[in-house]
Order: C-alpha cells, then structure tokens, then sequence
C-alpha cells in the first residue's frame, strides 16, 4: 500500500495551490505533524470578507494512521477513519500563524489522547488559537467543500479534509446544549463571517 502522507500533499497542492510556507512539530510519543500555509486572494462569501486575502492551514500527518476507537482493545493499523484538518482565515489581520502549534495539537489528539475527530466535534486548545484570538475551541464542520476527500486502496479508508469553524467560548457552551447543527443555523442567519480573526460571538438569545 502506498505511503499515505505524499498522496495527501498532493491533494492539498491541487486543491489549495502551492504552499508558501510549512512547520514541522513533534510531540513526545507521537509523528510529526506539518502545517501547510497557503495565501488565497480572496474567495467568494459575506459581503464583508469577499475582497479579503485569505490564508488557510492544512495539517499534514494525522493522516499517516487511522484513528482509533478509544474503546478498542487493540487498535488497526490499517482500518479506521482517517483526516487532516484545514482552517482558513482573513490574512494580515491578526497574528494567525502561531496557530500552527496549536493545529498541530489537534492534529496529534488521535495519536496521544485516542480519540476520533470528526464532523459536528468541539476541539478545545485551552488557550487562544493565536495572540489575543477570542477562540480557543473550535468546531468540525463537514469535509468535502474546499478538498475533496482522497481515497485510498482497501481496505483503507478514504483521507478527509475536516474544515475548522473558530468559536468563541459562548458558542462553544451554547454548543454543547443546543448541537452543531444549531449552531450553524445560527451562524448561516446571522451572516457570520466565520473567516474573521477577530469577530464577536454570533447572537444566542
């Protein structure tokens, strides 16, 4: 079976251009993990953010294992959901690439803590995504829009490209009672632009 992290690169390069920049980070115990930078210069959205520059941060390794269920008694090595994760922000508004190690935190999660990520799952960091960033959490969203995901022979499972929504810490809360799905009604109605470093919590009343 083919090496699963070049076929992966090669995903990202045709979907998201060529990267113009690339951190490698590696925890005790676990692979390394990269986080790839792409610059886009701007892409339809809100009215607010559609003449923007975007930048977006495509992790680069989780992918290498499948992830586990926590309640296996012996992991597969090669069956198992498998991800990289992507998220895209306005550029030149905020200082956004120190989110690299934090991505790279959420990308090691399977490997160190056992557990599978996936859409409609709240990923919490413990502190600000970047300098002053009033998120320290984020929200899996439904892969397939940005990259497509990338199938591998079987019995393997495809890659998915999971898309990452910042949320401010009242979003998260109001999350955990009302759901995903609630949340990004809220979102849709309200126009957020989810893409800004620095917005406001979404009204939840």
């Amino acid at each position: 079976m083919a090496d699963v992290l070049p076929l992966v690169e090669a995903r990202l390069r045709s979907a998201l251009g060529e990267p113009d920049a690339r951190a490698a980070i590696t925890f005790l115990g676990t692979d390394r993990v990269e986080v790839l930078r792409f610059l886009d210069a701007g892409a339809p959205g809100p009215a607010a953010a559609a003449d923007r520059p975007l930048v977006r941060y495509a992790t680069l390794g989780m992918s290498a294992q499948p992830m586990a269920d926590p309640t296996a008694t012996l992991a597969d090595p090669v069956r198992g959901p498998r991800a990289e994760l992507v998220l895209t922000v306005a550029a030149g508004v905020a200082d956004t690439d120190k989110v690299l190690r934090p991505l790279a935190v959420l990308a090691a999660s399977p490997q160190v803590e056992g557990v599978i990520v996936a859409p409609g799952a709240s990923l919490d960091v413990g502190e600000p995504l970047w300098p002053g960033a009033p998120f320290s959490s984020v929200l899996v969203a439904e892969p397939g829009g940005l990259v497509e995901d990338l199938e591998l022979d079987e019995p393997m499972e495809p890659v998915r490209f999971l898309p990452l929504l910042p949320m401010t810490p009242n979003e998260a809360a109001w999350k955990r009672v009302h759901g995903a799905q609630a949340l990004q009604e809220r979102w849709l109605t309200h126009e957020t632009d989810l893409r800004d470093p620095h917005r406001t919590s979404v009204p939840l009343d």
